[in-house]
């Protein structure tokens, strides 16, 4: 491989990582502003989702930082996880999980109108669309290192 193929893997490499990362940071200010702002109290599930979303903006910020190529590999679990989590937050949103076997069956319900910002984006629905985002980047970057 040449020196510029090389150069050019690690270019895209970071910079996939590095969208990965402004997606993750988006997201938790978003959530943090909905939370702490807003006076939205989160659901059982949103938490799990912030668990699995906070470490990810941290993992690929210094990924980005350090221009780690490498960091594909400590953020994809916590991705693949958070998509499991909003997966089925979202099922729930939309009606085709009963509420009664969820874990949101205390307080705020995570089919009810507070789950919605900017006029109705339900946020389920976009904490699923910023996971899958981010592991669709990781597994491209996954694919430029192993190249």
């Amino acid at each position: 491989m040449t020196e510029t193929t090389t150069a050019d893997h690690g270019r895209a490499t970071w910079t996939l990582l590095f969208a990965a990362w402004l997606i993750a940071l988006l997201a938790s200010l978003v959530v943090l502003f909905v939370g702490e702002v807003m006076g939205q109290a989160p659901c059982n599930l949103c938490w799990f989702q912030r668990a699995f979303m906070f470490p990810l903006a941290i993992v690929l910020g210094v990924a980005s930082l350090r221009a780690d190529a490498g960091g594909w590999r400590y953020a994809l679990p916590l991705a693949g996880a958070g998509l499991l989590v909003a997966g089925f937050h979202s099922l729930l949103y939309l009606g085709l999980i009963p509420e009664r076997i969820t874990p949101c069956s205390q307080g705020l319900s995570c089919t009810s109108a507070d789950m919605t910002i900017l006029g109705g984006l339900p946020l389920p629905m976009l904490a699923l669309v910023a996971f899958g985002a981010i592991a669709v980047l990781l597994f491209l970057a996954r694919s430029r290192t192993s190249s």
